[in-house]
């Protein structure tokens, strides 16, 4: 007995449907077996420059605790 239209069209679309998701899983797996090989500690690298760079300008760090020295005795002098 020969289908309808209308159910072929439906069949076509699904396949289609899982065509296009079959693909897009291809894709993010691609993307996930690229993005290691592409260098990420290269970008660790280049946050931790970016942070140290954020601490100098606020004078952050290892500076922070003569900063604390310095802030103690200003208030110890005797006018």
């Amino acid at each position: 007995m020969p289908r309808g239209r209308s159910t072929f069209t439906k069949r076509q679309k699904e396949q289609t449907r899982q065509q296009k998701q079959r693909d897009k899983l291809e894709r993010r797996n691609q993307r996930k077996q690229e993005k290691p090989a592409e260098g990420s500690m290269d970008e660790m690298a280049e946050l931790r420059e970016h942070a140290a760079a954020q601490a100098a300008l606020f004078n952050l760090g290892v500076d922070e605790s003569d900063g604390a020295d310095e802030a103690g005795t200003g208030g110890d002098r005797a006018d």
